[in-house]
């Protein structure tokens, strides 16, 4: 585990908190669907960088 997917990993769970504070405050659906979409593409890229596949 290097600190590029590291820091990918923390981002995307990051941004999954950011969907659920935004959900309760009920915040445009709109940019709860782009948060979700950026926190899958961090949480994605932080495990396909990920040194086990190797």
């Amino acid at each position: 585990m290097n600190g590029t997917s590291t820091a990918l990993i923390v981002v995307g769970l990051f941004f999954i908190g950011g969907i659920i504070s935004f959900a309760k405050q009920q915040m445009p659906k709109g940019l709860i669907v782009l948060l979700s979409i950026g926190a899958a593409m961090c949480l994605l890229a932080g495990v396909l960088r990920l040194e086990v596949w190797s």
